[in-house]
């Protein structure tokens, strides 16, 4: 337990994968004294370390059980929106997709500093792979992504059924060739899950310089003027301040930055005198600019017994382009070997969809001055009638791929969206009733320039003294891809601009 008042030079707030990244590398130099604070508990249930077992970790002990707002484009439904809370964060509870951000995507943030060439050596530093190219991919990093060995039989068929349409296989979507379908790596070593902190923490726990408090919601910020000074914590019904000499580095994710940011006064200062809250500083940028994937699919009912899955669930991904006229793979579709939606069949498989790069924003703000309220959360899916029309032709894609002949021999029946279904109104219709989040929020800190950007180039708050924000709010836009292995090489960059110095592999 910290003692009230006590100092250190850095105070990370979240302990998810950026946070784990970044305690890990800052805590290396022993001059270095860290405190990380964690809202959710140091270890989750035991179904977190198993691959298969991520879709029951929502709504459980380590998940915020965040819900966004109604979405008029979508009826007006609220769509469940986890995250996780837990040391490790949503690394702890996904589905464990290890999916770098295409590099054309991440060249279009246009940020000084931050182009694909700029962002490779931070993705291969965080990951130790093996037989793969070492120009792209890592060799003695802390992350083991690895694809299985062992796949489901439905999943063999699947790829087929991909390669069958003219989709040209690639033996790594993490390297040279970022386009095609692939078996999907998984940061998973021996069959168990491996989280951020499983990966970064956990060996850097025993350093007499790192300090983890865990079960501790950050209440505020605080300041000195325009001087971030550290934080206000509540653990076990106690208040402890902590104070940073050197810098506070927030990694409370695309939900909880902005959230603590505007708790602490800093955001639109409208909303914040609508809440009582003193302002530090009018930033509008912050809690703007929310951008997220949705996800449909087309599910079936099985003609055999399907085996249960030994893996995640979701082996077979791929990256293709909705048109000839785009200029990088702008969808992804995935095949899982258990169904989707409602009503779905006891036995049966999904081919899921996504656009890539939505063009629809939308914005987390507060509700209350109370740090345990939840913010209101509006990604505003659909609000843009182009990703409509892109996920309209990634369910098409996706009927092939389950329409195919590879797939003849698991094939029962489309159960969703049906075949009576057909008319690209019908289409439109079932996609606004049932898309759901693929969970990759980011944006809403983003970095940059101009009056809506929040953070600089060196992902220093903008206005503001001895304040980063380092995780996925600060990407202006997704990287075409799951944010989670974008988000490491964030954090191991951000380290590197904290310390001035390259941290040791």
């Amino acid at each position: 337990m910290v003692s009230a008042g006590e100092d250190f030079d850095y105070v990370i707030v979240g302990g998810g994968t950026a946070g784990s990244v970044v305690a890990s590398r800052l805590s290396q130099d022993p001059g270095n004294r860290v405190l990380l604070v964690e809202a959710g508990q140091a270890e989750g249930p035991a179904a977190m370390s198993v691959p298969g077992a991520w879709l029951g970790l929502r709504g459980s002990e380590v998940d915020w059980g965040y819900r966004t707002v109604a979405q008029p484009a979508l009826g007006g439904r609220e769509i469940d929106y986890p995250r996780g809370r837990v040391l490790g964060g949503s690394s702890a509870v996904n589905a464990l997709m290890n999916v770098r951000g295409h590099r054309g995507a991440v060249d279009a943030w246009g940020v000084a500093g931050w182009s694909s060439a700029d962002l490779l050596p931070y993705y291969r530093r965080s990951e130790r792979t093996e037989g793969l190219d070492p120009r792209h991919r890592g060799t003695d990093g802390p992350m083991r992504p690895r694809v299985p060995v062992t796949r489901h039989p439905a999943s063999e068929a699947a790829y087929e059924a991909f390669v069958e349409l003219g989709i040209p296989a690639t033996d790594d979507l993490n390297g040279a060739n970022a386009e095609g379908v692939a078996w999907t790596e998984l940061t998973a070593v021996d069959g168990v899950r491996q989280s951020a902190a499983d990966a970064y923490l956990r060996p850097a726990a025993k350093r007499p310089n790192l300090t983890v408090v865990t079960g501790a919601l950050v209440a505020a910020l605080t300041f000195s003027g325009n001087r971030c000074t550290g934080v206000r914590y509540v653990k076990d019904g106690q208040e402890t301040q902590a104070r940073a000499a050197r810098e506070v580095v927030l990694s409370a994710g695309a939900i909880g930055s902005p959230h603590l940011l505007q708790l602490s006064g800093v955001g639109p200062a409208d909303l914040l005198r609508e809440h009582g809250i003193e302002v530090v500083l009018d930033a509008p940028g912050v809690g703007a600019g929310l951008s997220d994937h949705t996800l449909g699919a087309v599910t079936y009912s099985a003609a055999q017994d399907m085996p249960p899955g030994v893996n995640n669930h979701i082996e077979v991904l791929a990256a293709v382009r909705s048109s000839e006229s785009v200029s990088r793979p702008d969808l992804h579709l995935l095949f899982l070997d258990v169904p989707m939606g409602l009503p779905r069949p006891a036995s049966g498989y999904a081919v899921a969809f996504s656009v890539l790069s939505p063009h629809s924003r939308g914005s987390v703000s507060l509700v209350s001055a109370d740090p345990r309220v939840s913010p209101a959360i509006d990604p505003s899916f659909f609000t843009d009638e182009r990703d409509v029309e892109r996920m309209l032709t990634g369910l098409r894609l996706a009927r092939e791929v389950g329409g195919s002949k590879a797939l003849r021999p698991w094939r029962e029946r489309e159960v969703l969206p049906g075949p009576q279904r057909g008319s690209d109104e019908e289409l439109r219709a079932y996609l606004r009733a049932g898309v759901i989040s693929y969970f990759h929020p980011v944006g809403t800190c983003r970095m940059g320039t101009g009056p809506t950007a929040v953070v600089d180039e060196d992902l220093r708050v903008r206005g503001l003294e001895n304040l980063r924000v380092v995780d996925a709010s600060v990407m202006p836009t997704l990287p075409d891809a799951n944010p989670n292995a974008t988000v490491l090489a964030v954090a191991e960059k951000a380290a590197d601009l904290i310390t001035g110095s390259p941290s040791a592999p």
